[in-house]
C-alpha cells in the first residue's frame, strides 16, 4: 500500500485494551537497529513475499495470537516478538491484545 506516495514496507503494532479505550506502540529495545526484521522467538526461516503475504492472509490469521504476556512482551502463540536487541514491549499493558 502506498502512503503519502511512497510504498509502505513496514508495519505499526500496538498494544489495545479489547474497548480501545486504550492504545500504546509496542516498543523498540535500545540498540535494535532501524528497519531490523522482527522474529519470533524459536521460529527459524526466511519471510514471506509480499505477494504470499496477501494469497495467504497471513496477517488474519496472525494477527488473532498476538497478545502481550505478564511481563508486557509481545508475543504471538506465547512466544516473544524479538529484536537482536530483546523483545518488542508494551510500556504498560500486561496481557492485552496486540494488532
Amino acid at each position: 500500500a502506498k502512503m503519502a506516495g511512497f510504498e509502505s514496507q513496514g508495519m505499526v503494532l500496538c498494544a489495545a485494551t479489547p474497548d480501545h479505550s486504550k492504545v500504546e506502540l509496542l516498543s523498540v529495545p535500545a540498540g535494535a537497529a532501524v528497519g531490523e526484521r522482527v522474529f519470533i522467538e524459536g521460529i527459524s526461516g526466511e519471510p514471506f513475499a509480499p505477494n504470499q503475504v496477501d494469497k495467504k492472509k497471513v496477517l488474519k490469521n496472525v494477527l488473532p495470537e498476538l497478545s502481550t504476556d505478564a511481563n508486557k512482551v509481545a508475543c504471538w502463540q506465547g512466544k516473544p516478538m524479538m529484536t537482536s536487541a530483546g523483545p518488542l514491549t508494551a510500556p504498560s499493558m500486561a496481557g492485552t491484545p496486540v494488532g
